[in-house]
């Protein structure tokens, strides 16, 4: 579990970020934590959010799109 002050966290959200993929990261303000940090995917996983079927079926990013031809009779 990362922990980081509300200034670092201004002062490099990108790091924070970055640490945020592996782990949440907390973030305190007066010593105290009043954010949390995370992944999407974390996030999804806790929330229990699953994939809908339209996400399942899609083709994958740069996939080729490719015309199907149904049969002229069934």
């Amino acid at each position: 579990m990362k922990v980081i002050t509300s200034r670092e966290f201004n002062q490099d959200v990108s790091a924070a970020k970055r640490f945020a993929r592996a782990e949440p990261v907390f973030v305190t303000d007066r010593g105290r934590p009043t954010h949390v940090l995370m992944s999407i995917d974390m996030f999804r996983r806790l929330n229990g959010e699953r994939e809908s079927i339209v996400d399942l079926l899609a083709l994958p990013a740069g996939a080729p799109d490719t015309a199907l031809t149904p049969p002229e009779r069934w």
